[in-house]
């Protein structure tokens, strides 16, 4: 199925399909509205999406899709070679996404991969995609480190005792503390990790490696 509220381009994707056997078209639509109606009775395997659309964006739209048929895979077609659309897209659950002025080789290389069952990001695309999952990854390590200089020496062997599953009277006993004692650190991680009980003081502790 064509998305597209340019009928001009849809003609154009329909010329280049139709030089090719791999690809039928069985619908068209100027806008999300109308292509999440045609899909109450039509069941593409993928749906070309142009991102930009009146009323309900492409993302949007792509959102909806996924939620609501699983076995359909969206393919974005956008003039937007910008991050946040980029990774709106694939948070929304496009399989694919390349620019309006790709090759005509490189659609048909994106719709066959995505007819496969695997993703397709053009190349500048993927290199924004990597570079913005970087950038998470690194601020994820600095909110960490953050974290990890909150907690004393004694609260980070205490919260390792934790991770192992060791109660506060067994740790207590371990370290030669009072379990009260035990007890005040493990309240005062909590508040300073601002988490609510023991279970996700332990979740926090391993996901973000405190210890």
């Amino acid at each position: 199925m064509l998305v597209d509220d340019h009928s001009i381009v849809r003609n154009g994707i329909r010329s280049l399909l139709e030089q090719s056997d791999e690809f039928t078209i069985i619908d068209e639509a100027g806008d999300g509205e109308e292509a999440l109606e045609k899909l109450k009775t039509q069941q593409p395997d993928i749906v070309l999406m142009d991102i930009s659309l009146p009323g309900m964006s492409g993302i949007q739209t792509t959102q909806i899709i996924s939620r609501l048929y699983k076995n359909v895979k969206t393919l974005m077609l956008s003039m937007h070679n910008n991050e946040d659309y980029i990774l709106r897209s694939v948070e929304a659950g496009a399989f694919g996404y390349i620019l309006k002025d790709s090759s005509s080789d490189e659609m048909m290389k994106a719709l066959r991969t995505i007819s496969s069952g695997e993703k397709y990001f053009s190349s500048p695309v993927a290199t924004i995609i990597l570079n913005g999952y970087m950038h998470q990854l690194k601020k994820t390590e600095r909110s960490s480190k953050m974290r990890r200089s909150k907690l004393s020496k004694k609260e980070k062997e205490i919260l390792q005792f934790l991770v192992d599953g060791m109660s506060s009277r067994e740790i207590a006993e371990k370290l030669q503390l009072s379990v009260r004692t035990v007890d005040n650190h493990r309240a005062n991680m909590m508040r300073r990790l601002q988490v609510k009980n023991a279970a996700e003081l332990v979740k926090m502790a391993v996901e973000e490696k405190l210890i």
